[in-house]
């Protein structure tokens, strides 16, 4: 039993999820430094006087961080069998189809020059040099917005294939009639087509070298023309890639706002469009560490979810965290009670900020969502939730307020109590 509860907190760590956020965050920022100062040795490693002065701690650093990098790797292969999609195929199975996936594979290519360090031949130096700056790959793994370009990339590769067609036809006919024009005026440097492809890539790109230029009042005249058409060229495979991009973005975050709303009890029941046009109501809001984001005794209208940092939620017998991902004040949509605590922001946090006046007008204009969350509403009403003003059961239990099922509801602070008895006397009065 704990090395199952071992195993699943290191994937906890490793993929970010559950509740050990701290773990995963200091473990993800540990191994960013680490992935950046092995890129930055590998380059200062090639100056000769710093080779020669600090030659031997630039070579334990490194062999320290392949250390690390490989212990990385095998964590990472003993935890593959719990990822969701590859926990049908068994744990052998699981760890193979792991390992072949893109991101095993630069993890290996990390580990690589732990492997290669006991060589001291100049083709082995070279090829070490090479593999430590593809560590910079790793850098994929933690960027969400390095992910998202490459995701862009992938998803425009016809566009851009089509772009770099055109791109090589202008090169190419440029090319040709530079050496038509200018062949016999410069036969040492424009011999041939392909040696005038030169000028033409240098030329379409806006680079001009200058080693070769027309001297033809026509070979001129051809000159300017391609110039002026690798501004547009050049924009074509720039823009594809910069849309895509955008795209990629907002596809990304309206997924993960989408997938935050979706969790919360009271919408668990819509529809993905219904799901969808409350997302559309979210408004952000940038908190600095310290701010008092929820005051006690204030009327709660408004629910809060954390899409980075984390608060502090100071109740009366102790003081709760919640972190990236989770949210608080969902019963501001339905009751506006007074808030039972204060919601400070322990970091600075990137808050999705839902009113209930704009998620009421929303209901009014549509009947049927209106219907589905006053009877989920009602439905846990019944079910006799325990709720502290407005924090729901739900946001309690993510920051471990209620006792464990073993212990009886006595145990419950006072406020918990008192909080039940009230819904219990609404209900009769209802």
């Amino acid at each position: 039993m704990r090395r199952a509860e071992f195993k699943q907190t290191l994937y906890n760590i490793f993929e970010d999820t559950g509740k050990e956020r701290a773990a995963a965050r200091a473990v993800r920022q540990f191994l960013v430094f680490l992935i950046v100062m092995n890129v930055a040795l590998s380059v200062i490693e090639t100056v000769p006087d710093i080779q020669d002065s600090f030659g031997r701690p630039l070579r334990a650093l490194q062999l320290v961080s392949g250390v690390i990098f490989l212990i990385e790797y095998v964590l990472r292969l003993y935890v593959a069998d719990l990822h969701p999609p590859l926990r049908r195929y068994g744990p052998v199975l699981a760890r193979l189809r792991y390992a072949v996936h893109l991101d095993a594979l630069i993890d290996l290519i990390a580990v690589l020059p732990l492997l290669m360090v006991v060589f001291e031949s100049n083709s082995a130096v070279t090829t070490l040099v090479v593999l430590r700056l593809l560590r910079f790959l790793k850098l994929a793994r933690y960027s969400p917005a390095l992910r998202s370009l490459l995701s862009a990339v992938a998803s425009e590769r016809q566009a851009l294939m089509g772009s770099t067609v055109i791109i090589f036809g202008v090169v190419l006919l440029a090319a040709t009639m530079i050496y038509l024009v200018e062949h016999n005026v410069q036969p040492e440097k424009l011999s041939s087509i392909p040696e005038a492809m030169w000028w033409a890539l240098a030329t379409v790109t806006t680079v001009g070298y200058g080693d070769v230029v027309p001297v033809t009042d026509l070979g001129k005249v051809i000159g300017g023309v391609v110039m002026l058409m690798g501004y547009g060229l050049i924009a074509l495979p720039v823009g594809i890639i910069a849309s895509a991009f955008a795209r990629e973005i907002h596809s990304r975050d309206f997924v993960v706002t989408w997938s935050m709303v979706a969790r919360v009890p009271l919408f668990e029941d819509l529809k993905a469009t219904q799901i969808a046009e409350v997302a559309k109501l979210l408004k952000a809001q940038k908190v600095r560490a310290g701010t008092v984001i929820a005051q006690r005794g204030d009327v709660a209208d408004k629910m809060y979810f954390i899409s980075d940092g984390d608060v502090e939620i100071q109740l009366e017998t102790k003081t709760v965290y919640l972190g990236e991902g989770e949210f608080f004040g969902e019963l501001a949509l339905i009751h506006q009670r007074q808030r039972q605590s204060t919601v400070t922001a322990y970091h600075d946090c990137d808050l999705l900020v839902l009113e209930a006046f704009a998620l009421q007008q929303l209901m009014d204009r549509h009947p049927s969502l209106a219907a589905k969350i006053l009877a989920e509403a009602e439905r846990r009403v019944e079910e006799g939730r325990r709720v502290l003003g407005d924090l729901a059961e739900e946001e309690l239990e993510m920051a471990d307020v209620y006792p464990t099922d073993q212990e009886e509801a006595a145990s419950e602070p006072e406020l918990f109590q008192e909080e039940k008895k009230s819904g219990e006397d609404q209900k009769d009065r209802d």
